[in-house]
């Protein structure tokens, strides 16, 4: 009985070899079950994203769902140009507080060539409007009294009527491009 006592943890060492040695290779396929290699279609590739419009962009869609409150610029309420001054000074820029003025402040650019985090600008009866561009004809906007922040199209009929321009802030471009020479900088 003593030799059987001494002899037990070898033997299970042994066996725990045994067992854990076949966890540790992968399973063989017979080479008649092996799939055939499946290539994918070529994907469409563009620049890489631009982290300061993707920061914009990122913020004001957070705020999908906030009421939209007239002259309010914090997450507790917005009005349509109060969303974009927000979004714009979480990336560390500063932009004019009135849709008005951010439509003086901006470039124009072409819709076809609007790039996520420019500004569509709209003309109502009333007032001017604005939102900022996500791309495919998607915006962020915080519309009117009564309604909260909420994501639009420009195929939609209201929006299609009274577009005026898309424009871009200039020191978006120029800070987009200080990311792309220095990525250690805070971008």
């Amino acid at each position: 009985m003593h030799w059987h006592v001494r002899q037990a943890p070898v033997l299970l060492a042994a066996i725990l070899g045994l067992v854990l040695g076949g966890c540790a290779s992968a399973p063989q396929l017979p080479a008649e079950t092996a799939s055939p290699v499946v290539v994918a279609p070529p994907v469409k590739t563009g620049p890489a994203p631009d982290p300061v419009r993707s920061h914009i962009v990122f913020t004001a869609l957070q705020m999908v769902g906030t009421p939209y409150r007239y002259g309010g610029s914090t997450p507790a309420g917005f009005d349509c140009s109060g969303l974009v001054q927000y979004a714009y000074r979480s990336a560390g820029l500063r932009v004019p507080r009135t849709s008005r003025e951010q439509l003086t402040a901006t470039a124009p650019v072409p819709l076809a060539e609007a790039a996520p985090g420019d500004l569509l600008f709209f003309q109502g009866k009333d007032s001017s409007h604005v939102g900022i561009y996500l791309g495919e004809g998607r915006f962020v906007h915080a519309p009117f009294t009564g309604r909260n922040v909420e994501i639009g199209r420009l195929d939609d009929g209201y929006y299609r009527s009274n577009f005026v321009r898309a424009g871009r802030v200039p020191a978006v471009t120029q800070l987009a491009a200080g990311c792309e020479a220095d990525p250690d900088s805070r971008c």
